[in-house]
């Protein structure tokens, strides 16, 4: 069977999403006008709404739970997995963030011209991970009819 196709498609359709909702919102913010990097860098940029992270993670498990079952033990596994990364992107990630950006204004402030700001790796808020995993339950459910549909 193909099952581990559509659960590979599930989080990557989450990603893609949620990744998509991010460049959007900018789009309009920018007023349309982005350059090529502009949107690279909104496709790929870590924190923010919606959490890919939860998308993705929560899409493929949702698709899982549909194809194997919900109490079945690869979907057990599945979120065990995706709890652990929304955890970290919740807690561990974002307090980097945090850090990250008063190290920047400490950098800044120093007056040396040697010390660089230093690249952001932000974190999710708690509505950030809920509107993700939220298109990841949909992207999962999506995913299933389709596979339903064809096997």
């Amino acid at each position: 069977m193909n099952d581990g196709i559509f659960v590979i498609a599930a989080f990557v359709a989450g990603f893609v999403i949620a990744q998509g909702a991010k460049l959007i919102g900018a789009i309009i913010k920018k007023k349309g006008k982005m350059t090529f990097n502009e949107v690279m860098y909104w496709m790929t940029r870590s924190g923010g709404m919606p959490s890919g992270h939860s998308a993705s993670f929560i899409g493929a498990t949702t698709a899982i739970g549909f194809i194997r079952g919900f109490t079945s033990v690869e979907c057990a596994i599945a979120l065990c997995m995706s709890i652990i990364i929304i955890y970290d992107a919740v807690n561990v990630r974002y307090a980097v963030g945090e850090q990250g950006k008063l190290l920047n204004e400490i950098a800044r402030s120093d007056g040396n011209a040697k010390t660089k700001p230093q690249k952001l790796v932000e974190g999710h808020t708690i509505p950030q991970v809920i509107v993700g995993s939220i298109i990841g339950i949909a992207v999962g459910a999506i995913s299933y009819l389709i596979y339903r549909s064809i096997m």
